[in-house]
């Protein structure tokens, strides 16, 4: 599922000087709002939600403790943006004919945002500092890394004598905008959202990831561990609250860096609007970071669907991954189609 956007409506709109800035203004939430109940009284969260986003994780140093843009800036922004992916067109920043170009890229919010950046806390909207000595990794469609299993960027690895040495994403176990917290990516920026009176799902559609909450449980023992934790939550008010522990060790904290073992998750889901939910969430991990970090994503409602991921099915990359290493380094027998050993 995915939609492509230059401009979002109500900015073209104001850009093309068909309306108001009131426009612009108002997608911000409406503190009067008052969320519908389901059949158990919860506040109804349930539905299809796509959280594309262009406001970066880490705000711009220039805007300080200013959480907002005004809608001018918005507009300004935006227009930079079309001329720059305009500009980009028919050149690759990888040589040859690249991988993905703007077409393929779902970047922008289905309804205008005006935050300066995701994080809210610290106030400065800054990733806080990294602890002296935690683990960091950074994959990407760049060469391999220097490093050693187990491997737990999304993207990328550290080499090709089997799937182990490759990220996450590429083996098809964890999606790199699902893992918990969910990030606006690339593209696949859809989550289905489940209630019933004594769990709640979160339902991602990159590599079809469903994560159980159970309402008002305790969690599992520390010693079970899951590549997605153990999630249970409450509602507070027009909020549900989900804290998550017990990842393993085979994924990063946050950000890349950290274990995720060491990690705890706090998410909250609020109804802004019939048609925009707020997704919080808190990552807290002192031997990563020296301090907490919240982010606020908006996830707007759509009519569309969400459709089967198929990774494994469908995950032909890998195996020419790791052929194409055998046939470079001359270990790869042709007649009987397999490596040498």
């Amino acid at each position: 599922m995915k939609k492509q956007y230059f401009l979002s409506a109500a900015v073209a709109a104001v850009v093309a000087g068909g309306v108001a800035l009131t426009a612009v203004q108002s997608s911000m939430a409406d503190d009067n709002y008052v969320a519908p109940r389901n059949e158990w009284g919860q506040p109804d969260l349930r539905g299809v939600f796509n959280f594309s986003s262009n406001t970066p994780l880490e705000r711009p140093r220039e805007y300080g403790d200013r959480q907002f843009y005004t809608p001018e800036e918005v507009i300004a922004r935006d227009e930079a943006a079309a001329a720059a992916a305009a500009a980009s067109d028919g050149q690759s920043s990888q040589g040859g004919v690249g991988g993905y170009n703007q077409f393929w890229v779902e970047g922008l919010p289905i309804d205008v945002n005006l935050r300066t950046s995701m994080l809210i806390y610290p106030e400065n909207g800054r990733m806080p500092a990294r602890v002296p000595g935690a683990p960091i990794a950074f994959g990407g469609l760049g060469p391999d890394y220097n490093g050693e299993r187990p491997v737990r960027v999304a993207v990328g690895g550290i080499g090709k004598d089997g799937p182990e040495d490759r990220g996450i994403s590429e083996r098809c176990l964890l999606g790199f905008n699902s893992v918990p917290p969910f990030m606006p990516s690339m593209y696949n920026n859809n989550v289905q959202l489940f209630q019933t009176d004594d769990h709640f799902v979160i339902f991602n559609e990159m590599i079809h990831e469903a994560r159980i909450v159970r309402l008002n449980q305790e969690h599992i023992p520390e010693n079970i561990t899951q590549w997605t934790g153990d999630s249970i939550g409450w509602y507070e008010g027009d909020t549900l609250v989900v804290e998550t522990k017990n990842f393993n060790a085979k994924t990063q904290s946050f950000r890349g860096v950290g274990v995720g073992s060491n990690k705890t998750l706090i998410e909250k889901f609020t109804r802004r609007s019939d048609s925009v939910v707020d997704y919080e969430f808190t990552v807290i991990d002192p031997l990563a970071y020296e301090d907490k970090l919240t982010a606020v994503v908006a996830m707007f409602q759509t009519d569309d669907e969400i459709f089967e991921y198929a990774c494994h099915e469908g995950n032909y990359g890998m195996v020419n991954i790791l052929q194409g290493q055998r046939v470079e380094d001359g270990t790869w027998d042709y007649d009987n189609n397999r490596a040498i050993r």
